[in-house]
């Protein structure tokens, strides 16, 4: 990491310390990171990651704002031919979303009349909705197939739901449906490109790295109590197994991190976005049992600001398909081996 880099790492860092759970300011905070955070794929993976990492770490809600904002950013400078984002009022005060989830019962098309494109439907899962200015949202075209799309969200036509929304965790960044009438949007890449690139799987590997910060924000409360009194053997024991769980999410991001950034030519995307995934998911539930086991219900009763990220992480690691995600990756091994013939391990 260069000097620069590291500096501004550092003061975002410091600032965002400042933000304390306020929405707008939190987009402001991303927006501005986004001017300058490298995107991955480009040679500094690990610093982008890294800064998700020790972001969640401080504010868990504030890097769920962060990583879809760069998420939307990476998709745009990734897209095989210039996306018109002037005409759909973009520019670099811009705060992004990324809405690609399909709901039962709910549908998003996109018809094309004399050269425009308009979004008509219901999209779920839809967060900041309200608050933000601009999102890339996947809809059905002709004939099926699912297209990406940028969108302003302050279009007339452009209805975002408050609710329903009752979670403890993540309480100000509202997931809800966004109703489109006739929205103007522009197309990004071709029909499928969306799913297909790799940078669908550095997306992935993206928000883990967020998982794992808010793993660590946990985890320094079990520190810093054990550092209080001198711990007995079960103290120990669930400190030492806590560190054991980051130590190794923080190695596969590691490890994720230079194959994106120095691919191999066999490289196989969806397979190391599962595994990444799926140990930093497992790192980050570890934590949490083992510090409630250690600490108690104190903690989560009376320190608002440790009640808080463990809400907010136990929510946002449920965009972990756990156990279906576990049966994909193990489809994903089983195709491979009958394909190619190659074991996995």
């Amino acid at each position: 990491m260069s000097a620069e880099l590291d500096e501004r790492v550092q003061r975002a860092l410091a600032d965002l310390a400042q933000v304390h759970g306020r929405v707008d300011d939190a987009l402001r905070w991303a927006t501005d990171a986004g001017t300058w955070l490298p995107a991955p794929g480009t040679g500094h993976t690990r610093v982008l990651w890294a800064f998700f990492a020790a972001a969640a770490a401080i504010d868990v809600a504030a890097a769920r704002v962060l990583e879809p904002h760069l998420d939307a950013l990476a998709i745009l400078s990734q897209a095989p031919q210039p996306v018109d984002l002037a005409a759909v009022g973009a520019g670099d005060g811009s705060s992004w979303g990324v809405f690609a989830a399909e709901g039962a019962g709910l549908a998003l098309e996109a018809r094309e009349d004399g050269g425009r494109w308009r979004l008509d439907g219901t999209k779920p899962w839809c967060s900041l909705a309200g608050a933000l200015s601009h999102a890339l949202v996947t809809a059905t075209v002709e004939g099926g197939a699912r297209r990406l799309f940028a969108v302003s969200l302050r279009e007339s036509g452009v209805t975002a739901d408050d609710g329903p929304w009752a979670p403890r965790g993540l309480t100000q960044v509202v997931s809800a449906p966004v109703r489109f009438e006739g929205v103007p949007s522009v197309p990004v890449g071709e029909p499928g490109w969306y799913l297909e690139r790799p940078g669908f799987f550095w997306g992935g590997i993206g928000v883990a790295a967020c998982w794992l910060g808010g793993a660590t924000g946990i985890a320094r409360a079990l520190l810093v109590a054990s550092g209080k009194r001198e711990p007995d053997q079960l103290a120990l024991a669930h400190l030492g197994a806590v560190d054991r769980a980051i130590a190794a999410a923080r190695a596969a991001l590691d490890a994720a991190a230079n194959i994106v950034d120095d691919p191999p030519a066999d490289v196989d995307w969806p397979t190391l976005m599962l595994r990444t995934r799926g140990a930093v998911a497992d790192a980050a539930e570890r934590v949490i049992t083992r510090v409630g086991h250690a600490l108690g219900p104190a903690p989560l009763a009376l320190d608002a600001d440790h009640a808080a990220r463990v809400a907010d992480l136990q929510l946002y690691l449920r965009q972990h398909h756990a156990e279906r995600d576990d049966a994909a990756l193990g489809r994903a091994l089983l195709d491979r081996l009958a394909d190619s013939g190659r074991r996995p391990w």
